[in-house]
C-alpha cells in the first residue's frame, strides 16, 4: 500500500559541499515537500511506477489489483482513521504527554468520545480533542497536585525548552548553534527528530523495574530515558546552558532580565521561578532548601553584575534539579 513514494525533488537543485566540493547536498525543501509516487519528479527520475499494483487485504478492507499508488493510500488512510481503536489509542497518548502517565479508563473513554464526534457529527477534530483533554476534570482537579498517581516527568528537550523561551533565550550568533543532545552522559539524552525508532524515545507502557511505580502496577514512559547517568548528564547541560556567561556552545544565551531586578531578593526570585518554571507548585521545602543556598552568598542591590548572575543561575539550575519541578501536574 505504501510503496512506490520517494523524495519530490522537481526543480530543485543540489549545491555542491563546504567540505567536500565533490559531494553535493539536497536542498532541504526535498525533505518538507510531500513524498511522490510521480516518478518524473524523483531525484533519478524514471518512467515506471514503483507502486505495487498486486490487491492487498488489511482490516477487513481490500484494496483491488492495479489500484494506483495515491487512490492506495487514500483508501489505507481512511480505513486507519476510521478503525474503532484510533480514538481511545490517540487520545491515551495524547493525555499522557500532555497531563498524566496513568489517565483512569473513564478520562480516556471521555476524551476518545469527542475525538470519535466532536458534538458536530466530525471525526478526529483536534482542536475539539485537545481541548477536551486540557479542561477535564482529571486534568484540572486540584486534588491531583498531591496525588501521588497523577502527573508525567518531563522530557529532557521541553525542559530545555522551556528554559529558552522563559528566560529569552537568544543567538549571539544568529545561527543558534546547538550540538545534538542525544547523548546521556553529557547532554539531555534526548534530541529533536532524532528518537532511536518511529516508536519515539520511550514505551506508552513502560514501566520501571524495582520500583513504587511497579509495585502499584503504573507506567512511567518518560522513565525509560532516565538512568543515573542521564540525572547527572541532564544537570551537568543544563548547569552549563543557564550559568554560561558566553552562552550554550558560547552562543545561544538567555538574559534574565526581569530575574535580576528582584535579585537582591531571594524569596522573591524563588516564588517568580516557582510560577515560571512550575505553575507555583515548588513545596515549601523545596523553596527553603533554595533559598539557604542562595543566601550563603551575600547579594545586594550594589552587588555586581557578576555576583547577582552567579546568583540567578543557582536559582534557576536548582530549580530545574528539583522533583517537584521534574514531575510535571
Amino acid at each position: 500500500m505504501f510503496t512506490g513514494y520517494s523524495y519530490d525533488f522537481a526543480n530543485l537543485v543540489r549545491t555542491p559541499s563546504v567540505r567536500f566540493p565533490s559531494q553535493s547536498i539536497a536542498p532541504v525543501e526535498s525533505v518538507i515537500r510531500r513524498m511522490t509516487s510521480d516518478t518524473t519528479r524523483w531525484s533519478r527520475p524514471q518512467t515506471g511506477s514503483e507502486h505495487s499494483m498486486l490487491e492487498k487485504t488489511f482490516l477487513g478492507t481490500t484494496i483491488p489489483a492495479n489500484t494506483n499508488a495515491s487512490t492506495s493510500m487514500k483508501i489505507a488512510l481512511d480505513t486507519l482513521f476510521n478503525h474503532p481503536n484510533v480514538g481511545p489509542f490517540f487520545s491515551k497518548q495524547m493525555i499522557q504527554r500532555l497531563v498524566t502517565s496513568n489517565p483512569s479508563a473513564g478520562y480516556v473513554d471521555r476524551v476518545a468520545r469527542i475525538f470519535n464526534n466532536n458534538g458536530s457529527g466530525v471525526r478526529g477534530d483536534l482542536r475539539a480533542v485537545f481541548k477536551a483533554i486540557l479542561l477535564d476534570d482529571e486534568a484540572t482537579n486540584a486534588a491531583g497536585l498531591t496525588s501521588p498517581t497523577v502527573g508525567k516527568v518531563r522530557e529532557p528537550v521541553l525542559r530545555f525548552t522551556q528554559w529558552a523561551r522563559n528566560f529569552g533565550a537568544t543567538s549571539q550568533s544568529g545561527n543558534w548553534t546547538i550540538n545534538n543532545t542525544s547523548n546521556a552522559a553529557f547532554s539531555l539524552g534526548q534530541s529533536p527528530l532524532r528518537a532511536p525508532s518511529v516508536f519515539n524515545f520511550y514505551r506508552p507502557g513502560y514501566v520501571p523495574p524495582n520500583t513504587a511505580i511497579a509495585t502499584n502496577t503504573l507506567v512511567a514512559p518518560e522513565f525509560q530515558i532516565v538512568n543515573e547517568v542521564s540525572v547527572a548528564g541532564y544537570i551537568n547541560f543544563m548547569a552549563s546552558a543557564i550559568g554560561s556567561a558566553n552562552g550554550l556552545n558560547n552562543d545561544v544565551k538567555a538574559t534574565y532580565t526581569r530575574e535580576l531586578a528582584i535579585v537582591s531578593d531571594t524569596t522573591a526570585l524563588l516564588n517568580r521561578l516557582s510560577l515560571l518554571l512550575s505553575g507555583n507548585q515548588l513545596s515549601d521545602t523545596t523553596k527553603a532548601t533554595i533559598k539557604a543556598a542562595l543566601d550563603a552568598t551575600t547579594v545586594t542591590d550594589t552587588s555586581s553584575l557578576a555576583d547577582k548572575q552567579r546568583r540567578v543561575y543557582l536559582a534557576t539550575l536548582l530549580v530545574f534539579a528539583s522533583p517537584d519541578y521534574l514531575v510535571q501536574k
